[in-house]
């Protein structure tokens, strides 16, 4: 049996299989965006794929204390758009 990669979301502290979460990345120029493939490089963090995860990450600026950088609103709509497409 194969071993399925746990990793935890920063809003809800669940460890979830990595299929079950969403990663943002920061690069080295300091962009963020999202991870669909979960492999791209730079520093990453995971929120599981929920409404109410996101909007945790953006009230407490979870994901902007975990990358260092200030995440722009844009990320957080992308995130809830791909939350409703599922």
């Amino acid at each position: 049996m194969k071993k399925i990669p746990l990793r935890k979301c920063l809003a809800t502290a669940e460890q979830l299989p990595k299929k079950e979460l969403v990663r943002i990345v920061r690069d080295k120029e300091g962009n963020v965006s999202l991870d669909i493939t979960g492999k791209a490089n730079g520093r990453g963090a995971y929120l599981k794929k929920s409404l109410e995860a996101i909007e945790i990450a953006e009230k407490r600026h979870l994901l902007d204390r975990a990358l260092e950088v200030k995440v722009p609103s844009e990320i957080y709509e992308e995130l809830r758009q791909l939350v409703s497409n599922e």
